[in-house]
């Protein structure tokens, strides 16, 4: 269990590091009050440069993410109470946010920035790539959320784990203690007799 529980918490680590790339741009949309055509043009260049880059690293992603799912899967196939609350859990907030880079995320950057106009800073932005430029802030900062709300569950059953391996290593200790009390009761309870004998 515990090689599967760091498998997870090392890819989803990754893959919330890669997220976090990200806040090159999404700082200037998400973050900058007001939103000006120039910081709209930065992330648009951004996400423009990911949209040329190598497939390569986008299947070497694929390959992290699928290593991560799996292994949340394989755990969650134990059937234990800890693995079908907490990895439950992990393989919703993992599974949505797949979901939402593969249907919404991913699809957005290779359809409108791609084929990004030349333009200036200073030039008015077309309202479609302004429109995909908030948008994808907004949901690679809920994908951070969730991917984070992956390890607070892997943390959260490492912490409810533990407390059962501390009352086993307690309980033989109880009953060493208990055994000695019922000794010493045995030999008052006997000194006892023989004295009203005598």
């Amino acid at each position: 269990m515990g090689i599967r529980a760091g498998v997870v918490v090392c890819t989803t680590s990754f893959l919330l590091g890669a997220l976090f790339t990200n806040w090159i741009a999404d700082s200037v949309t998400l973050w900058k009050s007001p939103i000006t055509d120039e910081h709209l043009w930065t992330a648009a260049s951004y996400y423009s440069i990911l949209a040329k880059a190598p497939q390569e690293l986008l299947y070497f992603l694929g390959c992290i993410t699928l290593l991560g799912g799996t292994t949340i899967l394989w755990s969650l196939r134990d059937g234990e109470a800890g693995n079908l609350m907490f990895d439950g859990g992990s393989l919703f907030l993992f599974a949505s946010t797949m979901g939402m880079y593969l249907y919404s995320v991913l699809p957005s950057i290779f359809a409108k920035f791609a084929p990004l106009p030349t333009h200036a800073l200073k030039d008015p932005i077309p309202s479609n790539l302004r429109t995909a430029a908030l948008d994808l802030a907004s949901n690679n900062l809920i994908c951070s959320v969730a991917l984070t709300g992956v390890l607070a569950l892997q943390a959260g059953r490492f912490w409810a784990d533990k407390p059962e391996e501390e009352s086993d290593d307690d309980a033989p200790q109880a009953v060493t203690t208990s055994s000695s009390t019922k000794n010493a009761a045995e030999y008052y309870t006997s000194d006892a007799s023989e004295k009203l004998e005598s």
